[in-house]
């Protein structure tokens, strides 16, 4: 199936590089800044990589200070009052949504080979979980665009002779960092929510998985936003990132990624302009496996809960705790299904599980797997590299794990199932919750009464029961504690990307 894909690959990907200006076995994808694609102000690329197999695929221009300051001027400028953007009526940024979400349909088997090349994760997921969440009706681009005409202000009877009104405007510049696990859905999460609003964007994506971004940058321009909006920039973190986060003229920042950035990220607005900012940051999910539970079911959502997207997942259920009688049998039949997981060539529709998507993600994981072994886990299946070439690491699953083990506290970010014994539900919750994350658990019973208890108890911002990773274009996504600010998708998420203004007349005539 592989052999099918790769030739429509090849042709589509040289069709990107035209569109960029490419030339010669050196190509380049440039910058979209003010829809033109533009070098770096440095003459600087940097290469990005294909995980499974450790090849450059090509040179992408790499964005550093000069080239935010440029990105951000044009953004200004698109933002001013009496701009086309400003003028153009509410419903019509929605049609612009709608049409970007048509254009990314059309176009979605290329786009999930190519986030399949640069990024590792294998074709079929590319293809049925990721492009579908982008492009599907009422999820993220064509939900926001039906928002873009409805984020209504309200009419407030305040004392006197007074009306009194408010309205939801646009916050002006928006920074926006996104990660390399899902840079289609993260994408899409963050420009959404910023475009129907009104607002204009400097988005940096992540150096590792450049390709589709720039390629919707092209979509971007074809559908007919105004020059300016919407700007994409590669680049690195400590370059190009600090420099949005630490922007005078950036109004908000977005951005998911590491809890160790979100810190910096913070800090950069505190000590630049105290620009607004929303943060969906790291995560130790824990998932709770009571004895009631049905058990087929809980080992198999247990596992995708983890080693979906090869573990690298910010709400992966990375602490699975299972009741002391069910134990033994939960982690073998967990072993069992680990060690029949496919593990190979991204593009053959088999695969369930790819290459890590770097080297240094790749050395960190087998970091971890040996703090587990060193610290007393014990190793029940995989552990070790899984190919010859490429980022590729076995579905690993650790037992007798206690929690003040490294693997228990750290988010490992990669396929290594960590499981843990508990006897009783107060005990679990507690537990649970000892961490300085609170992004996202799950907890598996028959018993309503025992579902809602634990649900209360646990401190973080999503909890499934009895399934994992369901998520809606219509439900908030966030995190508490260290885990981040603010929540994306749904209405809620509008909220970070308006500021609100009252407005007060006097309701007396002058005599």
């Amino acid at each position: 199936s592989g052999h099918i894909l790769l030739p429509l690959l090849f042709f589509s990907f040289t069709t990107l590089l035209k569109a960029h200006h490419s030339q010669g076995p050196g190509h380049i994808l440039c910058l979209f800044i003010n829809n033109q694609w533009q070098d770096a102000a440095s003459g600087k690329t940097f290469p990005t990589i294909n995980p499974a197999t450790g090849e450059v695929i090509c040179q992408i221009a790499e964005a550093d200070e000069a080239d935010v300051d440029k990105a951000v001027k044009v953004a200004r400028d698109a933002f001013r009052l009496g701009s086309p953007w400003r003028r153009m009526d509410a419903s019509h940024r929605g049609l612009l949504l709608y049409r970007l979400a048509d254009a990314i349909e059309r176009d979605a088997a290329y786009l999930a080979e190519l986030e399949t090349l640069d990024n590792g994760k294998p074709y079929a997921v590319s293809y049925t979980v990721d492009l579908p969440n982008v492009v599907k009706f009422v999820v993220v681009f064509r939900y926001y665009a039906g928002w873009a005409d409805k984020w209504e202000g309200k009419t407030i009877p305040i004392d006197g002779d007074y009306f009194c009104y408010t309205r939801h405007e646009p916050i002006g510049v928006c920074g926006q960092i996104i990660p390399w696990n899902f840079p289609l859905l993260m994408q899409a999460w963050k420009l959404g929510p910023a475009l129907a609003t009104g607002n204009t964007v400097v988005m940096k994506v992540a150096e590792q998985t450049p390709l589709t971004a720039l390629y919707v940058a092209s979509l971007i321009k074809e559908v007919g936003f105004p020059e300016g909006v919407v700007n994409i920039l590669a680049g690195m973190g400590p370059s190009a990132g600090a420099a949005i986060a630490r922007h005078m003229d950036v109004d908000k920042v977005a951005f998911t990624g590491s809890t160790e950035v979100g810190h910096l990220i913070q800090q950069a607005s505190g000590s630049s302009n105290l620009k607004k900012v929303t943060l969906e940051l790291g995560g130790k999910s824990p998932n709770i496996i009571l004895s009631d539970a049905n058990m087929e079911d809980a080992v198999e959502q247990s596992h995708f809960a983890l080693f979906f997207n090869q573990g690298q997942c910010c709400c992966a259920g990375s602490r699975t705790y299972v009741q002391a009688d069910i134990y033994d049998e939960f982690v073998e039949r967990s072993v069992e299904r680990a060690k029949r997981r496919v593990v190979g060539n991204p593009f053959d529709l088999k695969t369930e599980q790819g290459p890590q998507v770097d080297q240094e993600q790749f050395n960190k994981i087998l970091g971890y797997i040996s703090s587990g072994k060193r610290e007393g886990a014990k190793l029940m299946c995989g552990g070790g590299v899984a190919a010859d070439r490429g980022y590729f690491i076995q579905p690993t699953v650790f037992g007798d794990v206690e929690d003040n083990m490294t693997i228990a506290r750290e988010e490992i970010f990669g396929p290594v199932m960590q499981i843990l014994k508990f006897k009783t539900l107060e005990e679990v919750v507690t537990r649970a919750n000892d961490t300085k994350y609170g992004l996202a658990a799950a907890v598996f019973t028959k018993d309503i009464d025992k579902a809602n208890y634990v649900s209360n108890g646990l401190r973080a911002g999503t909890i499934w029961i009895n399934c994992y990773d369901v998520f809606g274009a219509q439900a908030p996504f966030g995190g508490y504690k260290a885990s981040g600010n603010g929540r994306e998708l749904g209405e809620y998420g509008l909220d970070n990307y308006t500021e609100i203004k009252t407005v007060i007349t006097r309701n007396k005539p002058f005599i």
